[in-house]
């Protein structure tokens, strides 16, 4: 039997079986789009699963949410039908802010966790963040801060019928990252690997390092050329990694 697909989880079918589950939570401002060459990348018994959160794209006449607590009740909610077969983690900045906290939670409620947790882009999240606190900033400022950042193309951020469109969806991404706040835990029991670029200046190799404080399973670092969207430029690179990672045999998720 087949259920319906949530809107979180676009074109996956909670009813269809395969070897693993690949969950991709993107980046602030970003959707499931994003994501979009993975699925063609990844062999068959890998099925990439973008989530895509409220208010963007598919999603756009909703409300973005932001308060992290309130996107993990959320997904923990809507990812339960998903649970009877093993799956992974993979979330870039932000996503991989959500992606750690809804794993944490879906071990509370249901003891059972990601086989593999990868993280891209991101300080470990006891890290204290040392970036200006922007949501709150005016829309003049906000854009500047933007451009500094480089991850809005030029062509959005100099129309202003647009940007009235993205603001309200990228002030929500950073209010989420900017006002969370971490409580410590028991480390994950699934090994982690951390992604990182080398010219990313806003997250330091130190706090990649940080990470595996979350684990008490393996844990790996791999650094890319690049900027803060690494991601993109080294799209066939990290997919291959994570192929070599997910085509080791995992045993099924368990219920405890």
């Amino acid at each position: 039997m087949i259920s319906r697909t949530p809107s979180w989880f676009p074109n996956t079918e909670a009813g269809s079986r395969m070897q693993l589950r690949l969950f991709c939570f993107p980046y602030a401002g970003g959707g499931a789009s994003v994501f979009g060459n993975w699925k063609r990348k990844f062999p068959p018994e890998i099925k990439v699963c973008p989530v895509q959160l409220p208010g963007r794209e598919s999603r756009a006449l909703e409300s973005p949410l932001s308060s992290l607590p309130d996107i993990v009740q959320s997904l923990v909610s809507e990812m339960t039908p998903f649970l009877h077969s093993p799956f992974a983690f993979f979330g870039h900045s932000m996503g991989a802010l959500i992606a750690f906290e809804t794993a944490r939670q879906l071990y509370l409620e249901h003891r059972v966790l990601p086989v593999h947790f990868f993280a891209s882009g991101k300080a470990a999240p006891h890290h204290a963040s040392t970036r200006k606190i922007l949501h709150r900033l005016p829309d003049d400022q906000f854009k500047k801060e933007l451009r500094l950042i480089k991850g809005t193309p030029e062509e959005i951020l100099e129309n202003d019928e647009l940007m009235q469109i993205v603001m309200p969806r990228l002030r929500s991404d950073f209010a989420v990252c900017e006002t969370y706040v971490y409580h410590p835990q028991e480390p994950l029991s699934c090994p982690i690997t951390v992604f990182g670029g080398t010219q990313d200046h806003d997250v330091s190799l130190d706090s990649l390092h940080a990470w595996q404080e979350h684990t008490s399973s393996d844990f790996k670092l791999q650094l890319f050329e690049g900027n803060h969207f690494f991601l993109h430029e080294q799209e066939t690179g990290i997919i291959d990694s994570m192929i070599h990672v997910l085509s080791t045999p995992k045993k099924p998720a368990v219920f405890r």
